[in-house]
């Protein structure tokens, strides 16, 4: 493929993991050790070569433009094996935890696999089998294109969906477009046709900023056990009952940030927003399950406005020093007196569990969402086949004791 430059918002992530990092860490557990580990490896290694999504690099010249993608080899070292000093499930969750201590650099690989085997005591296998850990740049995919990467290192026959790429335009005309559809925004919503965006909230114990003691958990369920119109909304609200219990009345405020896809054709590697959610720990199961199923819905309503597509479209053709500028204003130091939001849960739903690895087939897939220095407690909530993982990811600075919260979580599911 030909030299491309980087779509703004995929600039903007790239740009910005100098002061926050951001790279994603998909993990995929196996029922198994391969029975042939250099092959599977090759095997691997082949398919990323088959796919244009999976063989670039950045190539980041003048300060006046935006950096490119050049295509790259994927040479032996995309592809790691790690020895363990403590191979159980738990002492694994570590040592992936300990994977963002050593962010990628994309003009190098923007992403890597990481292979633990054997480690025993995954859940759903009996005896050994095999985990496997896809570290992405966030500039390179978004969660669901990353599921998508890795389904096909893994032996899905889909290739990676291409991105359409947007002609930038000139900014004042696709500003003063995005202005308009603005208004028409604000006036539907004036007229109870949209609903609003939900206000600023209150810092809460997990707005803390994230210390270096920091661990993982994950639970897993089926998809039955979940209970609510979809697995999202029964998460959140079991989320919502443990936060409550650990954090008293103070969680009667709380809010949630969950990426969402946006629709229509993706013009970038990274085609998602966030939507607020309320948690309402003090309503009933039902009546909570169905006003966050009515947050979710009226954000990707507002998803679905023309202002998010004219405002995208504003963003692509923002001049590289502008942005390049704007990026290098933020300081991840200034605490901020309110939040959108006061944990994050990610829910990605990464297909059937149709996947492998060197002859072994996948049991779970499971997801830690990054910190940051305003949020120091994320979830992820990741499902393959009927198995279901709820990840939360914390700071010691906003939960003291991980492994209370997450008996609280447990209780709560």
């Amino acid at each position: 493929m030909a030299a491309e430059p980087l779509a703004a918002v995929d600039a903007q992530f790239y740009w910005m993991s100098a002061k926050i990092p951001s790279d994603e860490f998909l993990l995929y557990a196996f029922d198994g050790e391969p029975a042939d580990y250099p092959a599977a490896v090759d095997q691997v290694r082949s398919r990323a070569g088959a796919d244009p999504a999976l063989t670039l690099r950045v190539e980041d010249g003048s300060p006046l433009t935006y950096p490119r993608w050049v295509p790259a080899a994927v040479t032996p070292e995309w592809v790691v094996r790690h020895d363990l000093d403590d191979r159980s499930w738990a002492g694994c969750l570590a040592a992936v935890l300990a994977l963002a201590g050593d962010q990628l650099d994309v003009r190098r690989m923007p992403w890597r696999l990481h292979v633990f085997t054997p480690v025993p005591g995954i859940p759903g296998v009996n005896g050994s089998g095999t985990v496997a850990v896809l570290q992405v740049a966030h500039a390179l995919a978004d969660g669901a294109r990353a599921a998508a990467m890795a389904g096909w290192l893994f032996g899905r026959p889909d290739p990676v969906p291409r991105v359409q790429r947007l002609r930038a335009g000139f900014l004042p005309w696709r500003a003063a477009q995005a202005a308009r559809a603005h208004r028409r925004l604000v006036a539907e919503t004036r007229a109870g046709l949209l609903s609003p965006p939900p206000g600023p909230r209150p810092l809460l114990p997990t707005n803390a900023r994230p210390g270096a003691a920091r661990s993982v958990r994950t639970l897993v369920r089926h998809r039955k056990q979940l209970r609510g119109p979809t697995v999202t909304v029964g998460a959140l609200s079991a989320i919502s009952t443990a936060l409550s219990n650990l954090l008293g009345d103070v969680a009667d405020t709380a809010g949630a940030e969950v990426p969402m896809a946006k629709p229509g054709a993706a013009h970038a590697h990274n085609h998602f927003g966030n939507v607020v959610v309320g948690l309402y720990p003090r309503l009933g199961s039902p009546a909570r399950a169905e006003r966050i199923a009515a947050e979710l819905a009226a954000g990707r309503s507002r998803f679905s406005h023309p202002a998010t597509r004219y405002a995208d479209r504003a963003f692509a053709a923002v001049p590289a020093p502008l942005l390049r500028w704007g990026v290098a204003q933020f300081d991840p130091d200034i605490r901020p007196t309110q939040v959108s939001g006061n944990t994050v849960v990610s829910s990605v739903n990464r297909g059937g569990a149709d996947l492998t690895f060197g002859g072994a087939r996948v049991v779970l897939t499971a997801g830690f969402p990054a910190l940051s220095p305003a949020m120091g407690l994320t979830h992820g909530v990741h499902g393959i086949g009927d198995t279901i993982a709820i990840s939360v990811h914390a700071a010691a600075t906003a939960v003291p004791d991980i492994d209370a919260y997450l008996e609280l979580l447990d209780a709560a599911l």
